[in-house]
């Protein structure tokens, strides 16, 4: 058996502990399965790499095939809130493709992801309608990864989440820490424009309330380590190159367009024959 890496090694509370153990039983045996599936594939996404390569492994779920239904679990699939009001996502509400992004703010492999990978995701899929991006806050490095997410989620609250994240995510930065006054600092560069209302909102417990809803569903559907993914209901692990990202936003589009013309093709089928 591998051993846990660091993210998955780290201290949780006994109630972050308690959902990790049962969630998967409620979402269903698939979830089970894909749960087992995601942690082993976190194990060696974020492993040391014998090569003396610091990128995490090229290994995901994705690369292994291109078919649109292998490595899909519709339950993961059905953890995509689509929520208007959600104002820690962006893009389309009804695009076709869904990426939920579990991650914590001093992940070194988060950061890398979150300045040159999400960028050209933006770009080439968010922009388009094709793809809609939903954050998860899933602090697994102690008491500054949770006062980070708190004050996240804080600044999305004001309609910055973001800018604060890419602030937070800005090389370097993690170094520094998230004591109060240096998230109170990232606040200001992220535009947040009332600063009191920020720190109370951080320290409030409505913000541990969603942290902690976020977190019990990372625990839940296996993650490990961060950051790790879910496309349409397949998993990926680690901060893997453009191309690993591409590939499953591709086939979860063209898994999607099909349905929708099977989907199609069968209402106008039914209208004529209701015609005749």
């Amino acid at each position: 058996m591998p051993k846990p890496t660091p993210a998955s090694s780290s201290s949780r509370t006994a109630a972050s502990r308690t959902a990790s153990s049962k969630k998967p039983l409620i979402y269903g045996a698939g979830v089970v399965l894909a749960a087992s599936l995601l942690g082993l594939v976190s194990y060696w996404a974020t492993a040391p790499d014998h090569s003396g390569s610091s990128s995490p492994s090229s290994s995901s779920v994705a690369d292994a095939t291109t078919d649109p239904d292998a490595g899909v679990y519709p339950e993961l699939a059905g953890l995509a809130r689509r929520d208007a009001g959600d104002k820690l996502a962006q893009g389309r509400v009804d695009a076709p493709v869904v990426l939920i992004e579990y991650a914590d703010f001093k992940c070194g492999y988060c950061g890398k992801f979150a300045r040159d990978t999400e960028p050209a995701l933006v770009k080439k899929y968010v922009r388009n309608g094709t793809l809609r991006i939903e954050w998860r806050n899933f602090p697994i490095f102690g008491a500054e990864s949770e006062a980070a997410a708190r004050a996240a989620w804080a600044a999305g609250q004001q309609g910055r989440f973001w800018q604060f994240h890419r602030a937070a995510y800005a090389e370097g930065v993690k170094e520094k820490g998230f004591g109060k006054d240096r998230l109170k600092a990232l606040a200001q560069q992220a535009g947040v424009p009332d600063l009191d209302r920020f720190a109370r909102d951080a320290d409030s417990s409505a913000a541990s309330a969603a942290v902690g809803k976020d977190q019990e569903q990372g625990y839940g559907i296996g993650a490990t380590s961060t950051p790790s993914f879910l496309i349409n209901g397949r998993p990926i692990a680690g901060a893997q190159p453009m191309e690993t990202f591409t590939r499953a936003i591709e086939a979860a589009a063209e898994k999607a367009r099909d349905t929708e013309n099977a989907k199609s093709g069968g209402q106008t089928r039914g209208t004529e024959d209701g015609a005749k």
